[in-house]
């Protein structure tokens, strides 16, 4: 890479961050540490830069990229270690607002409830809880909007059902 390609992709890394390290804390698991999986994410990003042609936006480029490599990651992990018992990996929060104990447990319960989920409704439940319109869901899953949509509803109702009872 060229020194202003250099710092492009610098300057694209430091918009994207904190989505990436998101998406790494959601599928870490011991020993996987979402350090390793942001990593990982980072170089197939290097890698893959020069041929990002434009035509989506680059932060739907990156989404793809990064559920991509951490669903591969701990598909990987899941079928090599099937029979271990897993401990929640240890985690660090990127910004300095340190939420009270009652955020931290609503934050855990919701982690947990979403690592039950199959890898298309977790990588779906991701990208909305990032904000993303359907449309751009849409385009990094391959799925329509109207399946976005429809997905979307059952994967509150689990989660709705999952979270009442740990929360109350």
């Amino acid at each position: 890479m060229q020194n202003q390609d250099q710092l492009i992709f610098n300057q694209i890394l430091e918009d994207n961050k904190d989505t990436i390290y998101r998406i790494c804390r959601i599928y870490a698991v011991s020993p996987i540490e979402p350090q390793d999986l942001f990593q990982e994410v980072i170089i197939h990003i290097w890698k893959s830069y020069s041929t990002f042609k434009g035509k989506s936006n680059i932060s739907t480029w990156i989404y793809k990229i990064s559920l991509n490599v951490c669903s591969r990651s701990k598909m990987k992990f899941d079928r090599s270690n099937d029979k271990l018992v897993q401990f929640e990996s240890i985690q660090f929060l990127l910004t300095e607002n340190i939420p009270d104990n009652n955020q931290q447990e609503k934050y855990r319960v919701l982690h947990d409830c979403i690592s039950t989920l199959n890898e298309s409704d977790k990588a779906i439940i991701i990208l909305y809880l990032d904000e993303l319109p359907y449309k751009e869901i849409a385009t990094i899953t391959g799925l329509t909007e109207n399946h976005i949509a429809v997905k979307m509803k059952r994967i509150r109702k689990l989660l709705f059902n999952c979270i009442t009872p740990k929360i109350n």
